[in-house]
């Protein structure tokens, strides 16, 4: 099992017969950073499958359409607010056999996409999160549902977005991932690690990978700084630089 973690929140997973693209985009979209992320070779023997959490710039780019063309076995799995309709396809060089190709989900649902097993959460945010099932392997990306806490909006806005984030969390309590992409951005100050901490405290991984950190690597080290348990440390894959490769055995957790 090899991860690779391309940008922000982008990764693919691959596995024996599967490739998993999650929320990657073009690193130029983003005003005010410059992602260098690219997306690495695609073994064309393995069915790959592309999701968006939702259609923010930094998780969703139509872009990825094009790999239709280039690989022989794609499909799309997006949130349903990425939907684009079929004249808005054809307008943008797209035809009938891309859209053919993409799945669009609902929060709470459960799919059977070929050879996976999808069940989605509801963000706090926009769109989704992903819970998958492939090839024995479980697999958590959060897209944007998070534990979001901001000055200067209220309570009742922080307190409904921190009983939204639990209650998703309860959902996902009995299960064990192998892989888990989790938000910790350092945009909330003081209250940065609040929604990270909660899932690592609640939700069993083996590997458990930030993301959405804005190219700020260092809040991984702040963070583990905070405890001096080994077992619970050893669960956080360390995040260095875009395009970084991270390679498991796959029997954690077994």
């Amino acid at each position: 099992m090899k991860v690779t973690f391309i940008h922000h929140s982008s990764f693919l997973v691959e596995l024996a017969h599967t490739l998993l693209l999650f929320d990657y985009f073009d690193g130029s979209q983003v005003n005010g950073f410059t992602f260098t992320g690219r997306l690495p070779a695609l073994d064309p023997a393995k069915a790959l499958y592309v999701f968006a959490s939702h259609k923010h710039r930094d998780h969703f780019d139509m872009d990825n359409l094009k790999l239709a063309t280039q690989h022989p076995n794609v499909s799309f799995v997006f949130s349903k607010d990425c939907k684009m309709s079929r004249n808005y396809l054809l307008r943008h060089g797209y035809d009938e056999a891309v859209m053919g190709r993409i799945t669009y989900v609902a929060p709470r649902r459960q799919y059977t996409l070929g050879g996976l097993s999808v069940r989605t959460l509801t963000s706090t945010d926009a769109g989704v999160a992903f819970c998958i099932e492939a090839e024995g392997c479980q697999i958590y990306h959060a897209g944007d549902l998070h534990w979001w806490y901001w000055e200067g909006v209220g309570e009742l806005v922080n307190g409904k977005m921190e009983r939204g984030f639990k209650r998703e969390m309860r959902q996902i309590a009995d299960r064990h991932f192998q892989l888990a992409f989790v938000p910790l951005d350092p945009r909330q100050g003081y209250d940065t690690f609040k929604g990270f901490d909660y899932f690592m405290k609640h939700v069993g991984a083996d590997h458990v990978f930030p993301m959405h950190m804005w190219q700020d690597y260092s809040l991984i080290a702040e963070y583990k700084s905070r405890t001096d348990n080994s077992l619970f440390l050893k669960r956080i894959v360390d995040i260095t630089k875009e395009n970084e490769v991270f390679t498991f055995d796959g029997r954690e957790g077994v």
